[in-house]
């Protein structure tokens, strides 16, 4: 979502990074800079004036005047201006959940703006990581199959969704849906409201009205971020009426500016509770200023890569793997295995946002031809061998060749290049089994194996992000011999073009 603005303001920066000192002419300009990335955002007018103001009285201390490294101060004083405007370096907020069951969750927001999804999606969560009992409800009655869309949602989930009463009014649903938590037992109760295609009175005082008989703990308003301005101004029209307690972007993983995400914290005071990061239920992450203003200036998001590989993670699989590599065995079924959990974090496009200095070598990713297509067919070309061919894969001769890359669709040369690179990576595992183990917990880490705390993907990354300034062959997974598996890197990129 940030990418525009990522890239204006890293041109910013790389242009300060060859001053030996900052004046305030590099000060000035710089600031300029800044402002101008921040208006192309759609980021809204006042909340650009004020982050420049605070940034240049920051900007114009002695001490960074005579900064040796003009660029990484500058760097500092805009990420600490982000934090802020997003909402302070705190810990995340977290859903306010009731004493005295069950909590009642209101989800209010504009037509197509994702309220549904959004609903089941968070339901999710509080199950899961919570551990709560979750009861969803909608009272959606006047767009076709709302209801019955929730209900097929929560079986996704694996939440219980109230029952369907044809002809009731949004009031009386709101008010059986009360009375069946609280007879029931549930911890939770989410009611997902009726949106407009536009703010109209009567949709305000039908959330009003139902807002008033829930009392509701939270109050969550559902922006969709491709909106732009336009969902600052949903945001303030809902905050006059309705006790809103904070706000949640879905699409942030389309092509939008980002401004909508900068501006609507600044502008109505609310904190950013969720980001909905893509379709599937379960794409849902917590808001953090501190991880969002990373991502902004190109500095990854460990922490989420960290989660998604935890919240993946099979400890039964995983030690039959360790046990194969301290052995010195990876067959193309590991390979394959590594390829599907690499789709379930989010796929290369995914996980390349995460991974710190990505944004500065977008373009010759690119032009690598690096991609989740790519993905796709080097498993596709796996899933048309034979248990056999994927157990033992120097039997496999030109007839069979032929077969698998027609069963695959694709050329025989491209056979060829993930078996070279198959036959390069159980190289390297067994050099580390021939030397005792030495280096195989970082290699272990890399395949996914280092706990369910995540520290498997720690010990990938190598430690702490790198500077900004770091060159693309020390970034993590994209470089080296210790590059994790089909993120590029010789000598183990099984995607990498003769």
């Amino acid at each position: 979502m940030f990418e525009g603005l990522n890239e204006r303001l890293s041109g910013v920066f790389d242009r300060l990074s060859g001053r030996g000192v900052l004046t305030e002419k590099d000060v000035d300009e710089a600031m300029r800079e800044v402002r101008v990335a921040l208006l192309e955002a759609d980021v809204a007018l006042p909340v650009v004036r004020e982050f420049i103001d605070k940034a240049r009285v920051a900007a114009a201390g002695e001490a960074v005047i005579r900064s040796v490294k003009p660029a990484d101060q500058v760097v500092k004083i805009v990420y600490d201006g982000l934090v802020e405007m997003l909402g302070g370096a705190g810990e995340a907020e977290p859903l306010r959940l009731a004493l005295n069951p069950p909590t009642v969750i209101l989800i209010a927001g504009l037509q197509g703006s994702g309220k549904t999804t959004m609903s089941a999606k968070i339901a999710l969560r509080l199950s899961r990581a919570e551990r709560q009992r979750v009861l969803m409800a909608s009272l959606d009655v006047r767009r076709p199959a709302a209801m019955e869309q929730l209900a097929i949602l929560g079986r996704e989930a694996g939440v219980d969704t109230l029952p369907i009463v044809a002809g009731q009014a949004p009031a009386d649903i709101a008010r059986r849906a009360l009375s069946a938590a609280k007879l029931g037992g549930f911890d939770v109760l989410i009611l997902d409201t009726a949106g407009r295609t536009t703010l109209d009175e009567a949709m305000m005082n039908e959330a009003a009205e139902i807002a008033r008989i829930s009392s509701p703990a939270e109050t969550l308003l559902v922006a969709d971020s491709l909106t732009g301005q336009d969902a600052v101004r949903t945001a303030k029209a809902f905050h006059e009426r309705l006790p809103l307690t904070g706000l949640v972007l879905t699409r942030t993983d389309g092509d939008s500016r980002g401004g909508a995400a900068l501006s609507m914290r600044a502008v109505t005071g609310l904190p950013i509770k969720f980001l909905g990061t893509g379709e599937r239920i379960d794409a849902l992450d917590v808001f953090d200023a501190r991880r969002v203003a990373g991502r902004i200036l190109g500095q990854g998001d460990v922490v989420a890569l960290v989660e998604k590989a935890a919240a993946d993670f099979d400890q039964a699989k995983a030690e039959v793997m360790a046990r194969k590599l301290a052995k010195g065995q990876f067959d193309l079924d590991d390979l394959a295995d590594q390829l599907a959990q690499m789709e379930k974090m989010g796929g290369m496009d995914g996980l390349m946002g995460l991974l710190p200095g990505v944004q500065k070598i977008k373009k010759q990713i690119a032009e690598a031809g690096v991609s989740d297509k790519i993905v796709r067919r080097q498993r596709a070309i796996i899933g048309s061998m034979t248990k056999k061919e994927r157990r033992k894969p120097d039997i496999l001769q030109a007839s069979r060749k032929r077969r698998i890359a027609a069963g695959a669709g694709v050329e025989v040369a491209e056979i060829n290049r993930l078996l070279k690179q198959h036959r390069q990576m159980q190289d390297a595992f067994k050099m580390m089994a021939r030397g005792g183990g030495k280096g195989f917990a970082r290699m272990a880490g890399l395949m996914g194996l280092g706990g369910p705390g995540g520290a498997g993907v720690l010990g990938a990354l190598g430690g702490p992000a790198p500077a900004a300034g770091d060159s693309p062959a020390s970034l993590p997974g994209l470089g080296g011999p210790s590059s994790l598996p089909g993120l590029g890197g010789a000598p183990f990129n099984p995607f990498r073009k003769p």
